[in-house]
């Protein structure tokens, strides 16, 4: 079972939480942040590498000193500002008309430490590392972590009572878009109900933000260890969360873009892959995959449909079932004799939400010879995944929309 409590938030004032509010680090790189960030933008908190001219390494002391620097100028100016109390918050997202509900929460990091808060990504110990820093030196869970937990019909009535008897915090529509809405949860009999509930789920599951959870954890059991009067409930045990029911959220293909054929003509390639799929050629109109184990592949100017054949794949398997093991198992790794999708710097990834028309364009372009889009990832199977332990290959789910940073912030003491 979980626990999760009630924080004081740090956050913006209702006429600036736009401004302040910004896309999460690891999505865009530090010329497009410094293009983005306007004067209040939490960009240059979170990447404060753009504040100089020229933009310097974001792993620098003198960028670290500038994202402190800036965190406390934001406070002092007001642009962020710490509630009085402790409190539960609902951040709601809205893309193509379609609107997902998450508690905004604390987590405990023994949770996540002893297997409770489950992960199906394996994490890189460089960017674990580059996290703690900036939790370390802000002291503060800057930007949260996307969770989903087993949907639960009284937690879904809460919600619902919340945004439909409240008028909404903060209620945007970023520069992408997407809507974001913001409630707050105040009241004590709510609250003290809302920890109870989940004291009765027994696991969340990390949908997006594998290394900050893991970095987060990792602060919370340096800090206990540092403290010989540690007692548990310390507010460094605990990092932010948003936890999203697991019926609302979505996920959105991953697709993959290879350099070469290996050597092979496209002719020579197509025959070697009749060995594991039914082939059909479908024209220069876009092809996108139907069902699980249909691909689409555009080579040459023409996209393709590839049905993986019986018996090349196990059902019955939590990686095997995967869309992406299949393309592995038949085509990058035998034909295209590419063994570790993490460091062969001939293959590439495309989220979803970048459309299909962007692996054509890649392809087009000549920079890459060959796409393959595939069929999204389900809850149910990540979920599968993580509950028996296993690890999905890399780059495998996309969440869309992404969390916004900046709307709450979590302080450890």
């Amino acid at each position: 079972m979980v626990k999760i409590k009630a924080f004081k938030g740090i956050r913006p004032p209702r006429e600036i939480a736009k401004e302040v509010a910004a896309r999460p680090y690891d999505v865009l790189n530090s010329q497009e942040a410094k293009a983005e960030a306007g004067e209040k933008s939490l960009l240059h908190i979170t990447k404060p590498e753009i504040d100089f001219d020229p933009i310097i390494d974001e792993h620098t002391q003198q960028a670290y000193d500038k994202a402190v620097e800036n965190f406390r100028k934001w406070k002092e100016r007001g642009w962020l500002v710490q509630d009085p109390k402790d409190m539960y918050y609902v951040y709601a997202q809205t893309m193509d008309g379609r609107t997902q509900y998450g508690l905004v929460a604390a987590c405990h990091f023994e949770d996540y430490m002893e297997g409770r808060i489950k992960k199906h990504e394996l994490t890189r110990p460089d960017k674990e590392e580059d996290r703690m820093i900036h939790i370390r030196i802000q002291n503060a869970n800057i930007e949260p972590v996307f969770f989903a937990y087993p949907a639960h019909k009284e937690m879904d009535e809460i919600v619902t009572n919340v945004v439909t008897s409240k008028k909404p915090e903060y209620d945007f529509v970023a520069d992408d878009g997407f809507g974001h809405h913001f409630w707050v949860i105040d009241d004590e009999a709510t609250i003290k109900r809302i920890t109870e509930i989940f004291a009765s789920i027994p696991a969340l599951y990390v949908a997006d933000g594998h290394h900050r959870t893991a970095a987060a954890a990792r602060v919370g059991l340096e800090k206990k260890n540092a403290n010989p009067n540690h007692r548990g409930d310390e507010e460094y045990n605990y990092f932010l969360a948003v936890i999203f029911p697991d019926n609302q959220l979505k996920i959105i293909d991953y697709n993959r873009v290879v350099k070469d054929l290996n050597g092979l003509t496209p002719e020579q390639f197509l025959q070697k892959l009749n060995e594991g799929f039914v082939v059909e050629e479908k024209g220069s109109e876009i092809y996108k995959p139907q069902q699980l184990h249909n691909f689409s592949m555009y080579l040459e100017g023409k996209w393709y449909s590839l049905t993986a054949k019986p018996g090349t794949y196990n059902d019955n398997d939590p990686i095997g079932v995967l869309d992406v093991t299949i393309l592995s198992n038949l085509v990058l790794d035998p034909i295209l004799d590419i063994k570790d999708l993490r460091t062969s710097k001939r293959i590439d990834f495309v989220g979803g939400i970048r459309g299909l028309g962007e692996l054509k364009k890649r392809v087009d372009s000549g920079e890459m010879k060959v796409a393959f889009a595939l069929y999204p990832v389900s809850m149910k199977q990540l979920i599968d995944i993580a509950d028996t332990g296993n690890i999905m290959p890399p780059k495998t789910t996309w969440f869309e929309p992404k969390l916004r940073s900046g709307l709450v912030i979590h302080a450890l003491e």
